[in-house]
C-alpha cells in the first residue's frame, strides 16, 4: 500500500501538559481513517500538527514523503485540511473565496472554472453562491470550508468534524463524496459521531490523553464490545419476564438486558460468554417452550461502548 501520511513520535506539550504524547502512525492510498477521542483528548492538536498549523514539540509528519516542518510548501500543495469551525473571511461569498483560494493554489482560469464547478454541485452550493458567508447557516460554512479543502483535489485530506451541522440528507451526501474520493486518496475524519466511523472508515484510531489506545478496522474494535454477537429479541412486553426466566439460565448466557421499546413492547438481549454463538440455542429453547416472537438477530457490538471502555481505562 502506497504511504501518504506517515506520523513517527508525535508530541505536542503546553508548559507542562502533554497534550500529544508519542503518536505514531502511517495512512495510505485509499485508507479512510476515523480519528476518534473524548474531548481533550488531542484529536484536534494532532490534526493541526499534521496540516503545518501548529509545530510539534517532537516527532515528525510526513505527507507524500515531504517532512512537515522542512517542506512546508510542498506538503501544503498536496494536503486539504477543514479545521473545526471552518473558518473564512466572513464577508466573502462562497463564490468569491473558492475563486481567490483556487488563484492562491495556482490553478489556471479552466482549472479554476472546473474544480469550482465540481465543488459547487457535489456539494449543492449553487442557491448559495452569491450570500455573504456571515449569514450562512453552520451547515453551509461547512460545506464551503470542505469545498476549499477539496479544491486542489489534494491526496492527503485532514477533516475536522466534516459532517458537523448537516442535516441528515447533507451528511449521507459528504459521505457518499468521501466514499467516491478515498479510493486515490489518505484521508483523516476526526468526529464524535460513531456511526460515521463504521459508514465509511476503514479503520479506526482511538486516542485518550494525547496517547493510542487503539488502532484496528472497526469490525475489529467491535469484537471488543459486550455485545458482540449479542441475541436481541423483540417480543410483546407481557411475555418479557416468561422469557427472562427461560432464557436468563441457558448455557452461554453471560448476562441479560432487558428494556421497554414502547407501551406493550420490550426488547430482551442474551450476552454471550466469550466465544459463544447463542443464536441456535435460543432458537431451540423458543420452539421447545412455544414462546413467540416479533423479531430475534445477532448484534454486530456497539463502537461506543467500545469507545467508553478503552479511554476510561486509559
Amino acid at each position: 500500500m502506497d504511504t501518504l501520511l506517515a506520523i513517527e513520535a508525535l508530541s505536542k506539550r503546553f508548559g507542562a501538559i502533554a497534550a500529544v504524547d508519542g503518536v505514531s502512525f502511517k495512512v495510505g492510498r485509499g485508507e479512510v481513517l476515523g480519528f476518534l477521542g473524548p474531548n481533550g483528548a488531542g484529536k484536534s492538536t494532532t490534526m493541526r500538527m499534521i496540516a503545518g498549523y501548529l509545530a510539534p514539540t517532537a516527532g515528525t509528519v510526513q505527507v507524500c514523503g515531504f517532512d512537515v516542518a522542512q517542506d512546508p510548501i510542498a506538503v501544503r500543495q498536496r494536503l486539504g485540511y477543514l479545521p473545526e469551525g471552518a473558518p473564512a473571511y466572513g464577508d466573502m461569498t462562497p463564490a468569491g473565496i473558492m475563486r481567490f483560494v483556487a488563484e492562491v493554489r495556482g490553478l489556471d482560469a479552466e482549472a479554476r472554472k472546473q474544480r469550482i464547478g465540481a465543488m459547487v454541485e457535489r456539494l449543492d452550493l449553487a442557491g448559495v453562491l452569491g450570500q455573504p458567508i456571515d449569514t450562512l447557516s453552520k451547515g453551509f460554512k461547512r460545506r464551503v470550508g470542505l469545498a476549499l479543502a477539496l479544491l486542489h483535489d489534494p491526496e492527503v485530506l485532514i477533516l475536522d468534524e466534516p459532517t458537523d451541522g448537516l442535516d441528515p440528507n447533507q451528511k449521507h451526501q459528504v459521505r457518499t463524496l468521501l466514499g467516491e474520493l478515498s479510493a486515490g486518496k489518505a484521508i483523516i475524519i476526526s468526529t464524535h459521531i460513531l456511526e460515521e466511523v463504521e459508514a465509511i472508515c476503514s479503520r479506526a484510531i482511538i486516542i485518550a490523553r494525547g496517547r493510542i489506545v487503539a488502532d484496528a478496522g472497526p469490525s475489529e474494535l467491535l469484537v471488543h464490545s459486550a455485545h458482540h454477537h449479542a441475541v436481541t429479541l423483540r417480543l410483546a412486553g407481557a411475555s418479557l419476564a416468561g422469557a427472562r426466566r427461560l432464557l436468563a439460565g441457558l448455557d452461554g448466557v453471560a448476562g441479560i438486558e432487558e428494556r421497554a421499546t414502547a407501551a406493550d413492547r420490550a426488547e430482551l438481549i442474551l450476552l454471550p460468554k466469550a466465544g459463544v454463538e447463542l443464536l441456535d440455542r435460543v432458537r431451540q429453547t423458543l420452539a421447545a417452550n412455544q414462546l413467540q416472537v416479533d423479531e430475534i438477530f445477532i448484534e454486530r457490538g456497539r463502537l461506543d461502548e467500545v469507545f467508553r471502555d478503552l479511554t476510561k481505562a486509559a
